[in-house]
């Protein structure tokens, strides 16, 4: 399994990149937000991926934050939304406006996206309500837990890659920050959140 990747951008396009990791050059599907924010051909990147295996494929996917990648990882798991759409969804919405819309069932707003019919986008809702739990919204019931490439986001990713399920990670995150303030590191937000989560 890739789950990051670091090099060189060599090439973009409307919906990939190709990134040069010593020489071997990965191509990385990945939305427009994530394209546009790595910036331009020769810059060094670096990217959250996830390689998806199928017996005619094997895509690997790419993003700039971990919760991005956590929110597409939650898209797939609903039935009808493939890899081309969870990415359409993260190319029109921000991981929190994404949040915000399933939190307020708001089936228009996931609609906005490429591909995504108003079934599709109250299935969407409708399933990812339950699963996503503290992800969607913080402890105060409102703002987001953790926004794009924040410590708080990567610390989500780091407690889902150990298993623990999106509202378990985000409500032991969420305590360990408000513990630690805002300033704390990935480091002691994990540590924190890790013992937390095991109470």
């Amino acid at each position: 399994m890739i789950a990051r990747l670091t090099g060189t951008l060599v090439e973009t396009a409307a919906d990939h990149a190709v990134i040069d990791v010593g020489g071997v050059g990965y191509l990385v599907q990945a939305s427009a937000r994530t394209l546009s924010a790595i910036g331009g051909t020769g810059g060094q990147v670096t990217l959250f991926t996830e390689m998806q295996v199928r017996e005619d494929a094997i895509t690997l996917y790419a993003f700039g934050s971990g919760a991005e990648r956590d929110w597409f990882r939650l898209l797939t798991s609903v039935q009808g939304v493939g890899g081309r759409v969870a990415l359409a969804i993260l190319s029109v919405l921000a991981p929190d406006e994404i949040g915000r819309a399933i939190a307020g069932g708001d089936k228009a707003m996931i609609a906005r996206a490429n591909g995504v019919g108003p079934k599709l986008a109250l299935r969407i809702a409708n399933e990812l309500k339950d699963k996503t739990g503290g992800i969607a919204l913080g402890p105060g019931g409102s703002a987001p837990v953790a926004t794009a490439g924040s410590s708080a986001a990567d610390a989500l990713s780091a407690l889902a890659n150990l298993g623990f399920r999106p509202a378990e990670a985000s409500a032991a995150v969420a305590a360990a920050e408000e513990e630690l303030g805002p300033g704390a590191t990935l480091d002691a937000l994990v540590r924190l959140a890790l013992r937390k989560a095991a109470r």
